[in-house]
C-alpha cells in the first residue's frame, strides 16, 4: 500500500501534468496565424516525440515519476502520463485533419470550434483535476489519508470544469474568430462554449475505459461543430439563465438520488438545448417524466427487488436512461427552433414522445406490482412479471394515466391553446399509450432476440410515440 508521501508525490506530478496541458492549450492562440497543414505537422511532431522519446528530461519531469527498477506502480504512472498527453495531441490531430479534409467540401469545421474544444479539454479539465487532487491532499489529525466519498470531490471539480471550460472556450473562440475575420457573432461563440463545456463535463463524469483526453475534446468538439452548422444562437443572458435553470434542477435530482452525476450533466445539456430552441415549459414537461419516473421507481421497491425486477442502483438514473428516453424530445425541440413553420406538428410530436416515455415508465414500475397474471403482448399467453413484452391491466391503466398527465400539463403550461384542450389531451394520451405498447412489442421481439437493448427499445419507442401523435394531429387537423 502506498505511503502518504508517495501519494502526495503522485499528486504533485498530477499538477505538473495539468500545467503541461495548460501550456498545450495556450497553442490555440497561435491558430489564427498558422494554416491547418502547419498545425497538423506541429501536432504530429508532438505525438512522435511523446511516442518515441518518453524519457526526455522535460517530458519525464512533467508527465511522470521516473520508474525505479521493479516498481510496477511507477511504471504504470509513467505509461499513463505519456499516454494521456499523447491522446490529447491525437484528439487535436483528428479534429484538425477533419477540418483539412472538409476544405474540399461545402462543409466546414472551423478552427474557432476546434480551439474552443481544446480549451475545454486543457484549461477546464486541468482546473477540475486541480480541485479534485487538492481535496485528496487533506489529511486528518492522525496523518491518515481521508477517504472522502467519490461524489464529494467529483461534483465540485466537474462544476469547476464547466465554469472554466465555458470561459476558456469563449475566449479561445472569440480570439480565433476575431483574428480570422469570420464574422461569427459573439452570441454563437458563447452558445457553443456552453454546449461544448457541458458535453465535456458529461464525458468526464461517465465511467469509461476511454481516456478523458480523447472523449472530452472529441465529444465537445463534435457537439460544438454540430450546433455551429445550425447557425442558431441566443443572447448570452438567455443562455446563462437556461444553463442555471437546468443545472439547478439537475442538481436537485442528483441530491434526491433520482440521477447520478452523468445524468445531472445529461439533463443539463438537454435542458439548455430544449429551453433555447423551444421554451422552458417544454423542459418542464420532460422534467415531469423524470420526476414521475424517479418517484414510481421507488414504489414498492422492496417487493420488486425481492422478485428480481427492480431498477439497478436503487433506481438512480444515468446518462443512458436520460438519452434513450429523451433523444426524440431533443431532436423535436431543435427542429421547432429551426423550422417554426411546422410548429404545431412538432409540438404534438413532442408531447407524444414525452407521453410515451412517461407512460412506459409508469407502466413498468406500477404494472409489475399487479396481482393479476401478466400476459405476453405478442401471444396474449400468461407470463412472468418483468419479462420483456409482458403487460398487465394495471400497467396499461398506468400508461394511460402517465400520458394523460403530460397532455393536461401541456394545456396548463400554455404549450398549446386552452380552447383545444380536448384535442391536445386526446392526441397526447393516445400517442403515449400506443407508444408504450410499441415499447412492449419491441421488448417481446427485438429485445428478446438480443437485437436491441432496453435503452435501444426506449429510444425507438419514443420516436414511435412522436410519430403516432404527429400522424393523429394531421388526421384530426
Amino acid at each position: 500500500m502506498p505511503t502518504i508521501l508517495e501519494r502526495l508525490e503522485k499528486i504533485e506530478y498530477e499538477y505538473r501534468r495539468q500545467i503541461l496541458h495548460a501550456a498545450f492549450g495556450l497553442l490555440i492562440f497561435t491558430f489564427p496565424f498558422l494554416d491547418i497543414l502547419t498545425l497538423l505537422l506541429l501536432d504530429f511532431l508532438i505525438i512522435i516525440i511523446l511516442a518515441y522519446f518518453p524519457e526526455y528530461p522535460v517530458i519525464e519531469k512533467f508527465l511522470y515519476r521516473k520508474p525505479e527498477p521493479g516498481s510496477r506502480e511507477r511504471l504504470t504512472d509513467m505509461n499513463d502520463g505519456v499516454k494521456s498527453a499523447r491522446n490529447l495531441a491525437l484528439s487535436v490531430f483528428i479534429m484538425l485533419l477533419i477540418s483539412q479534409i472538409l476544405e474540399f467540401t461545402p462543409l466546414d469545421f472551423p478552427l474557432y470550434v476546434i480551439g474552443g474544444a481544446i480549451a475545454i479539454a486543457t484549461f477546464g479539465s486541468g482546473a477540475a483535476s486541480f480541485i479534485r487532487h487538492r481535496k485528496k491532499r487533506h489529511l486528518n489529525g492522525n496523518g491518515i489519508w481521508r477517504k472522502a466519498r467519490h461524489e464529494q470531490h467529483i461534483l465540485p471539480s466537474s462544476i469547476v470544469m464547466l465554469g472554466i471550460g465555458i470561459i476558456a472556450a469563449y475566449v479561445a473562440g472569440a480570439w480565433i474568430a476575431g483574428w480570422e475575420n469570420l464574422g461569427i457573432s459573439r452570441n454563437l461563440i458563447f452558445f457553443l462554449a456552453v454546449i461544448g463545456s457541458i458535453t465535456g463535463a458529461l464525458f468526464e463524469s461517465i465511467p469509461s475505459k476511454v481516456d478523458d483526453n480523447i472523449s472530452v475534446p472529441l465529444g465537445a468538439g463534435m457537439t460544438m461543430w454540430l450546433f455551429h452548422s445550425f447557425g442558431y444562437s441566443v443572447p448570452p443572458s438567455e443562455m446563462f439563465m437556461a444553463l442555471m435553470f437546468s443545472l439547478v434542477l439537475g442538481y436537485l435530482a442528483y441530491r434526491a438520488r433520482i440521477a447520478d452525476l452523468s445524468a445531472l450533466f445529461s439533463a443539463s445539456l438537454l435542458g439548455v438545448l430544449i429551453i433555447v430552441f423551444s421554451d422552458v415549459s417544454w423542459f418542464i414537461l420532460l422534467l415531469t417524466f423524470f420526476i414521475l419516473g424517479g418517484g414510481f421507481t421507488r414504489y414498492k421497491y422492496k417487493y420488486k427487488e425481492s422478485i428480481g425486477i427492480a431498477q439497478s442502483k436503487d433506481g438512480v438514473r444515468s446518462y443512458e436512461n436520460v438519452f434513450s428516453n429523451s433523444m426524440a424530445a431533443l431532436v423535436l425541440a431543435v427542429l421547432y427552433g429551426i423550422y417554426p413553420q411546422y410548429s404545431e406538428f412538432i409540438i404534438f410530436a413532442y408531447l407524444g414522445t414525452v407521453a410515451t416515455a412517461t407512460g412506459d415508465t409508469l407502466a413498468s414500475e406500477i404494472g409489475t406490482t399487479a396481482r393479476s397474471q401478466p400476459i405476453m403482448i405478442t401471444t396474449l399467453k400468461p407470463t412472468y412479471a418483468g419479462v420483456d413484452g409482458a403487460v398487465t391491466v394495471l400497467g396499461e391503466a398506468a400508461a394511460i394515466l402517465g400520458s394523460m398527465i403530460i397532455g393536461i400539463l401541456a394545456v396548463v403550461f400554455g404549450v398549446l391553446p386552452a380552447d383545444s384542450a380536448f384535442i391536445v389531451i386526446f392526441i397526447t394520451t393516445a400517442g403515449g399509450f400506443l407508444g408504450t405498447n410499441a415499447d412492449s412489442l419491441l421488448g417481446a421481439t427485438l429485445q428478446h432476440r438480443g437485437m436491441l437493448s432496453n435503452s435501444g427499445v426506449n429510444f425507438v419507442a419514443t420516436f414511435a410515440g412522436a410519430l403516432i401523435s404527429g400522424i393523429l394531429y394531421l388526421i384530426v387537423a
